[in-house]
């Protein structure tokens, strides 16, 4: 018997491979699936079942290319008129060797929300384990603004499936989510990914209370930002996204085909460092620091031009290509051969973006000098600390809240370490405000020195 989890970052997901007897089920896969092949042939297992706990929003499901490499079947929650694979209902039972796997409807999160329940059959009937897809995490719930006009109701449903179904699986059941720290799909999750029912029913906030009435209203309190690149997701995954057999292999092109293929509509992604950003880049190129391509490209790319990379290595190359096919990204055409180094040497002109240090904006803003001061962090990152006089914008909002920072003067951008704030720095840089900086280090420096916060 055996488990395995698989952590995919930038989205913060979480699936996972079980199973026992030579079969193994796989719950909520990601779209390069190569992993999950690797995992169960490492344990002489076959995958056979795959489960999905919901149609997800954040990330392009691999169910579908994995079936076709597996012969697995497909099951989630019959509530939702999926044009692949097959219902499953409560009180549905999957047995693999001695692995149980039961079917809870549990909804809230989205209404065709489904768990599954694990058992260990050599040992007990009694569950051991629980995936719960997005509607329990370690440390939140999740959440439920996909219905704005049922908005009371579905609260109630999460409620009724946390509290009633859940909950009462025992306080020694494991606790699987679909997500983790980071994730869009939630706030206030622990940076860990193992928790028991009993511990988050102690611990968790949202949980403690325990009140239906009370855990409504902090559900339609809440207030969660919804990427546009959402209704891509959510269509992909209702009807099946397009096959992906492999990733897509982007073509290197020397700096003249590049800038041609710019002119015809190619979208630039700089992958490399906010601090390698800064000293030099091309114009009309997004900053996407690697580690943050799957969690932002979304937020700001078009699905109908093609993508090209600046990278600073070769081998960031795959890693760039994975986080933009996970979010159903696929026409990654190019990649800028030679770097931004064959750039420079070819003579073509790049931009560069001021890097500023944390003391001297404290001094920018004892001295009253007419400036920007934008924090791009959430609105609960900026209400537990913020610098004096900040005015805050999400970086995810920015595109459509231009207008609030255009107002002739300097822009200084700062968020928790100065990767968010390049980001934007690039995005205000691309809609023609020309006076920006980035404060690089930010907040975690701003932490560290010990400077006057709000």
């Amino acid at each position: 018997m055996f488990m395995e989890t698989i952590y995919t970052p930038g989205v913060a997901h979480l699936s996972y491979v079980v199973g026992d007897g030579g079969q193994a089920a796989v719950v909520d896969p990601r779209r390069d699936t190569d992993i999950y092949l690797e995992a169960a042939y490492r344990q002489g297992a076959k995958i056979t079942h795959i489960f999905e706990t919901h149609r997800n929003e954040d990330y392009v499901t691999g169910a579908v290319d994995l079936a076709a490499r597996t012969g697995a079947a497909i099951h989630h929650g019959s509530q939702l008129d999926f044009r692949y694979g097959h219902p499953a209902n409560e009180g549905d039972d999957f047995q693999l060797g001695d692995v149980k796997l039961s079917i809870l409807h549990t909804p809230g999160h989205t209404l065709e929300s489904i768990s599954v329940v694990f058992r260990d059959l050599a040992f007990s009937e009694d569950p051991l384990g629980v995936f719960t897809g997005d509607t329990l995490f370690i440390g939140d719930v999740g959440r439920t603004d996909f219905f704005p006009e049922r908005a009371e109701e579905v609260a109630g449903m999460l409620y009724d499936s946390i509290f009633q179904k859940l909950l009462p699986l025992g306080d020694h059941v494991l606790l699987w989510p679909a997500h983790g720290a980071g994730s869009v799909c939630g706030s206030g999750m622990a940076d860990r990914n193992f928790s028991t029912l009993g511990y988050e029913r102690q611990y968790n906030p949202a949980l403690r209370n325990g009140d239906r009435r009370a855990f409504i209203a902090h559900k339609l309190a809440e207030e969660h930002f919804y990427p546009p690149y959402f209704k891509k997701m959510e269509k992909y995954n209702l009807e099946g996204p397009p096959p992906l057999t492999e990733l897509p292999r982007p073509k290197p092109l020397a700096p003249d085909d590049f800038a041609r293929a710019m002119d015809s509509g190619m979208q630039v992604v700089d992958v490399r460092s906010p601090e390698a950003y800064a000293g030099a880049h091309i114009w009309g190129s997004f900053s996407l620091p690697l580690a943050m391509v799957p969690a932002f490209a979304g937020m700001f790319l078009e699905y109908d031009y093609p993508v090209g990379l600046v990278v600073e290595d070769y081998a960031q190359i795959d890693d760039a290509v994975r986080g933009l096919v996970r979010i159903g990204y696929d026409n990654i055409a190019a990649y800028l051969a030679g770097g931004l180094h064959a750039w420079e040497t070819s003579g073509r002109r790049y931009g560069k973006i001021p890097a500023i240090h944390i003391t001297d904006v404290e001094q920018r803003i004892d001295a009253g000098d007419p400036f920007t001061l934008l924090d791009v962090r959430s609105k609960e990152e900026f209400q537990s600390g913020h610098l004096r006089g900040a005015k805050n914008v999400y970086l995810g909002d920015l595109p459509r809240q231009i207008d609030r920072i255009a107002d002739g003067h300097p822009v200084t951008t700062y968020c928790n370490s100065g990767q968010r704030a390049m980001i934007a720095a690039s995005l205000l840089k691309r809609r023609g405000i020309d006076l920006v900086e980035n404060c690089l280090g930010s907040i975690a420096a701003c932490k560290s020195l010990g400077c006057e916060m709000e």
